[in-house]
């Protein structure tokens, strides 16, 4: 080229030299102004030729564009133009740039530009552009109005001279940058030439945006370095950048370099699971196939727990690799990374690889198996907490195991497992039977094997005992008392420490028992399960309940209906009278109702029986009843010595009556016949009761008839005799009471009482007539000795406890009619001889001489014997207890 091509725009210029144009997407278009051309020309504007843009005949911001021809060179040089930029009131007319556009290209920023006004002159720039062949590159100028719209913008001189620009920097060549994504990357501009101090050193991309200098260095007096840097740079940076120095004089443009920005490469596939272990994992990289640029230079393989916050990376330098001392049963994260050369070349983890590791066995069973509460039905039981160092598999069970021994011999176990919930340390068995030894023992299991705890013994507590079972109470029942007998409870649930036994009278067939009664009760030791009750009401039936009891309290009770037997009739003959009266064929008792005990009376029996001497006489207490009905045809017929002579329904006899012995009268089919005079007879009175097939005897001796016997000599007593028996029977009666008086008052003394008279002397009377009624008794019947004693002991009791109304049943009570005060029969003879030196008992005055006559005719019996009899008997009672109610029965 010429070294000095360009457009100077005048009329005489080379047109070859100069090519230029108008831009095509502007607003206006530049004026090229010839000054003598216009002799009108405005004062403002400078002579010659030249370009010019008139600022006020065109809008703000409008823009008109220049475009220079294309340049190709192959060595320095420099782009050379004059501008002009004036406005007479210093207002800006615009702004002036300097586009220089690679052939191809975008614009892109402006490599020079001035604005404002700058006098009325030329200015002169030059653009240093280090662009060679056979790269082309274009200038275009460009003049943008201000919004003030004044003044004038002018171009003019565009030339390209061969040699180096004076007033801007030469770049040296920029090379192309290469960085991996993510990383910082740097241009470094060298520049030669001499830099002014307004000079401002930029880096411009292809696309228009602009970056400031990080630094600049000077090398020389006309060399410096100038350092740009983007920071983390990404793909979408890639492009070209050029370094620019910009002044008013001048500004410098390297050449286009490119930022390469790689991007470090990422599998596309996982690695791939070649077998898992309890501590181990063997894989293969699978790196065939990658995302982003190579080349390859490295492997790893990055693996974390997928729920842990560590990583860590081993190199591999083979595609199969086997990680090692892993935990169990955890689920890992692996994935491979590779690297391409460059700082940050390694490239993102590919996609993982997610798998576990197997479990191994548990380490041990659980421990500190303990109790929490233990109640007696319910088992709270705590253990230490699992971790994952003692099971080492996240899955895993926990079984509670418990067995115990059910039965009473026991032979049978109860076994059950449970299984815990997950992370459960604390469970409560439910169900369990009081105090009974639970064998408990925890067992650890995972897939891969199982561990058993050693077996933990704990006691339930007690708890109130189970009911008593009704079936095993067996009782034996008997008149006055109850043999009961249990079993322990089945369920005694704990230590049996009592037993309690209540007991109430719920019915009888006694009215006198009133019921329901008072409810008593008895507690027995615990291996006490048997108890005799006594003091019980005959024919009553009785609610027994018995339950059991534990430290806790008492348990259910059980129920049973007991009845007693009911027991004999009771006479109540204490104070019986004499017999009403007698004749040689009857006598007539009184017969008095009897009580029953249990039962009711059904029936009552007169019996009568022959009064043998030689045969044994029944013995108080211990003599039998007539259980068997005899009528007097049948006791003819066997030689028995008594019959049954009369049967009276209870209902007839619910008050004392007389009754006739001897009558002739029929009674419920028995044959009451006449009594012969010559033979001596007791009287028996019988009540009978009957109950549910049950039958109750009870008799007693109310009389005793004696036999009329002929004199076998004429009376011999003469009148002196009699009176003799007068003055000693009134003798001895007067010395009895006055020793009866002395016995009253000492028996109250020793009873620490005052003595009370007139009970004395009711005493009295009743000790007279018991007393005349023994002594009737020994001069008419030859009794035994323990038969005189048991009178003595009647006479006492009644002495002693005249007043309380106490029963006695089967006491004999024989009675006299002298003795009653009832009128005595006469027999047919007259007399019996008389024994001299035989006293008679003291007797009233009035009845000395029938008494006199009646011994007469019983065989004389003396004073003396009947009174030692008679003392003998009364002695042998003191010896005995005063026994209250005496109760003499015969049960058949």
């Amino acid at each position: 080229s010429l070294s000095a091509a360009g457009c100077t725009f005048e009329e005489d210029g080379d047109p070859n030299q100069c090519e230029y144009s108008q831009g095509e997407d502007d607003d206006f278009s530049w004026e090229l102004v010839r000054s003598y051309m216009m002799p009108h020309l405005m004062a403002d504007l400078p002579h010659g030729s030249y370009l010019m843009v008139n600022s006020s005949q065109h809008a703000p911001g409008q823009k008109a564009h220049l475009l220079f021809q294309a340049l190709s060179e192959n060595d320095t040089h420099c782009l050379q133009f004059s501008y002009f930029m004036y406005s007479r009131d210093g207002h800006s007319p615009g702004t002036l740039s300097a586009y220089v556009r690679v052939t191809g290209g975008p614009v892109g920023s402006a490599v020079w530009n001035a604005s404002g006004s700058h006098g009325r002159q030329w200015h002169q720039a030059e653009l240093a552009v280090s662009l060679f062949w056979p790269s082309e590159y274009q200038v275009l100028f460009e003049a943008v109005v201000s919004s003030e719209r004044r003044g004038y913008l002018g171009l003019d001189d565009i030339l390209l001279l061969n040699y180096p620009c004076s007033k801007a920097p030469h770049f040296s060549r920029l090379g192309d940058v290469e960085v991996n994504a993510g990383q910082n990357a740097t241009f470094q501009c060298v520049a030669a030439g001499k830099a002014a101090e307004a000079e401002r050193f930029l880096m411009q991309r292809q696309s228009g945006e602009v970056v400031p200098a990080a630094s600049v260095k000077h090398i020389s007096h006309r060399r410096f370095l100038a350092t740009f840097q983007l920071d983390e740079v990404s793909k979408e940076e890639q492009d070209l950048y050029r370094c620019v120095t910009q002044s008013s004089r001048g500004s410098g443009v390297s050449n286009f370099a490119e930022l390469i920005v790689k991007e470090p490469p990422t599998p596309i596939a996982p690695p791939q699971l070649l077998r898992a272990g309890s501590t181990y994992l063997i894989i293969q990289l699978n790196t065939n196939s990658i995302i982003g640029d190579g080349p390859i230079v490295r492997k790893e393989i990055e693996y974390r727990m997928t729920s842990g916050p560590w990583s860590e990376v081993h190199a591999v330098n083979m595609q199969t690799y086997k990680l090692w001392h892993l935990d169990p049963d955890t689920e890992y994260e692996i994935s491979v990374l590779l690297t391409r050369p460059g700082e940050g070349g390694t490239g993102k983890p590919g996609p993982p690889l997610i798998s576990r590791t197997k479990c191994a066995e548990p380490m041990r069973a659980p421990k500190g198996l303990a109790f929490s509460e233990i109640q007696s039905r319910q088992l709270t039981l705590q253990w230490e907490p699992l971790g994952y160092n003692l099971t080492r598999c996240h899955t895993y069970t926990v079984s509670l195991c418990y067995r115990y021994f059910v039965g009473t011999g026991h032979n049978q176990t109860f076994r059950e497992c449970v299984k815990m919930e997950r992370n459960a340390n604390r469970y409560t068995i439910k169900n369990l039977l009081p105090y009974k030894n639970i064998h408990v023992k925890l067992i650890l299991s995972n897939p891969e094997g199982r561990k058993e705890g050693k077996e933990v013994v704990f006691q339930t507590d007690e708890d109130v005992p189970g009911g008593i079972a009704s079936e095993s109470l067996t009782f034996t029942p008997l008149e006055d008392m109850i043999f009961l007998k249990w079993e322990e409870p089945v369920e005694p649930n704990g230590l049996i420490t009592q037993y309690e036994i209540s007991y109430q009278s719920i019915e009888s067939s006694d009215p006198a028992v009133n019921v329901p009664g008072p409810r008593r009760t008895v507690s027995k030791l615990r291996n006490e399960t048997y108890h005799v009750f006594s003091n019980l009401h005959p024919g009553t039936t009785y609610l027994f309940s018995v339950r059991a009891r534990t430290g806790k309290g008492f348990g259910q009770t059980a129920l049973t209906e007991i009845t007693t037997n009911i027991s004999a009739p009771t006479f109540d003959y204490g104070d019986m009278p004499s017999p009403l009266s007698e004749s040689e064929s009857t006598i007539t008792v009184l017969l008095r109702p009897a009580q029953g005990r249990g039962a009711p009376i059904s029936t009552y029996q007169v019996i009568v029986e022959e009064d043998r001497p030689k045969k044994l006489k029944r013995e108080l207490g211990g003599q039998e009843c007539f259980p068997v009905p005899l009528t007097f045809d049948d006791a003819m017929s066997r030689g028995s010595v008594h019959y049954f002579g009369a049967e009276l329904p209870a209902s007839s006899l619910t008050e004392a009556k007389p009754f006739t012995v001897g009558d002739n009268q029929t009674y419920s089919g028995y044959w009451n016949p006449p009594l012969e005079p010559k033979k001596a007879y007791l009287i028996y009175f019988q009540a009978m009761s009957n109950l549910k097939g049950e039958t109750r005897l009870n008799c007693v001796r109310i009389a005793r008839k004696a036999a009329c016997k002929e004199s076998k000599r004429p009376l011999e007593v003469s009148q002196h005799s009699e009176e003799m028996g007068l003055i000693l029977g009134i003798c001895a009666g007067g010395l009895i009471v006055l020793i009866i008086l002395l016995g009253a008052i000492i028996i109250v003394i020793r009873k620490g009482k005052p003595v009370n008279m007139t009970k004395a002397t009711i005493n009295y009377r009743h000790e007279k007539t018991h007393m005349m009624s023994a002594i009737d008794r020994s001069f008419t019947d030859q009794s035994t000795l323990q038969e005189d004693e048991r009178l003595g002991l009647s006479f006492m009791d009644t002495h002693n406890y005249s007043n309380r109304g106490d029963q006695r049943s089967s006491v004999v009570n024989e009675s006299s009619s002298l003795l009653g005060g009832s009128p005595r029969r006469q027999c047919g003879r007259k007399g019996s001889p008389y024994h001299t030196g035989q006293l008679h008992p003291a007797v009233r005055v009035a009845d000395l001489l029938q008494h006199i006559n009646q011994m007469k005719t019983a065989e004389g019996y003396g004073f003396k014997q009947e009174y030692e009899s008679f003392f003998e008997g009364w002695d042998a009672s003191k010896k005995k207890d005063k026994t209250k109610g005496r109760q003499e029965h015969i049960s058949t």
